[in-house]
């Protein structure tokens, strides 16, 4: 990170901890009605749904994840399969989701879920979202597998989001591989755009994400050492990726699917590095304005 980066963050951290602080004087000081309202229109996320991918907290046991979730007071989430396993009756889906509904956490989307090439998979796949009462499905598709996701997506009304995985990924390392992919399927198949892996193969983030706008339906934020094929993951703001760009792409085309944070430098401790990463992106933010 060279010094002008570096400045930049600690200028965002040092605005972040003083909201962090007003926000706390706040809420014991002594206010007039008249300020109330004022002060719960105020949405430090400019209205996108800031979320996480609890993939962040897989090896936390459900109960902690949700509990993670709160501490970082968020309010909505991509369910991975170690808090909900596929193999699963409805009751068990309805029973999981429901803890998270209860703890007031909306459950956007699933995954990331890669079926096998097969028309049982698939359903299943299809099933495990709707039993949850979860509208997207983001998944790993191989490309023999579109004609039944698109059928199966018309008797459902179900959304799915084709994720990248990066250069390593061969089917599909960009979104933009996604993208041109399903041009000719269904509106409601679409892509998730993690912003890390599209780095690393090469492609800008914030044009991706102008591009395949029509068809955003998830996105995973995170942040990463360099920008290349074997970069590592970072707390958001100690790398190299425009965030700022990203969050403005977004806020432009009014982006309305989840925005889920997908801490992935320390699965056995993630709450420190999450925190931080949500302080940083509410900095940002604060100095920015809906699209």
């Amino acid at each position: 990170m060279d010094r002008s980066s570096a400045q930049s963050r600690r200028g965002v951290l040092r605005l972040g901890a003083s909201a962090a602080a007003l926000s706390t004087l706040g809420h014991f000081a002594s206010r007039t009605p008249a300020q109330e309202p004022a002060r719960a229109a105020r949405d430090p996320w400019l209205g996108l749904k800031m979320g996480i991918a609890t993939y962040t907290f897989s090896k936390l046991p459900l109960d902690a994840a949700i509990a993670g979730v709160k501490r970082v007071d968020l309010r909505y989430a991509s369910i991975k399969d170690a808090h909900l396993p596929l193999k699963s009756t409805k009751e068990e889906r309805q029973a999981v989701a429901k803890k998270f509904y209860d703890a007031g956490i909306t459950l956007l989307s699933c995954g990331v879920i890669t079926p096998a090439d097969d028309e049982g998979s698939i359903r299943n796949m299809f099933e495990y979202a709707r039993d949850a009462g979860i509208p997207t499905i983001v998944c790993k598709p191989s490309r023999k597998s579109l004609p039944v996701l698109d059928r199966f997506v018309k008797e459902t009304g179900l959304k799915v989001a084709i994720h990248n995985h990066g250069p390593e990924d061969k089917v599909w390392p960009s979104p933009l591989d996604a993208w041109v992919a399903i041009q000719s399927l269904d509106e409601r198949i679409g892509v998730c755009i993690d912003v890390g892996h599209t780095a690393r193969c090469g492609v800008d983030p914030v044009e991706a994400i102008r591009k395949c706008a029509p068809r955003l339906y998830d996105l995973h934020i995170k942040d990463i050492a360099v920008a290349s094929g074997n970069s590592r993951p970072v707390e958001l703001g100690r790398g190299v990726l425009d965030l700022r760009g990203i969050l403005d792409a977004l806020l432009d085309i009014k982006y309305a699917g989840h925005l889920g944070l997908e801490f992935e430098k320390n699965l056995n401790d993630p709450i420190p590095g999450t925190a931080e990463s949500i302080g940083y992106l509410k900095g940002v933010l604060s100095g920015m304005k809906a699209g």
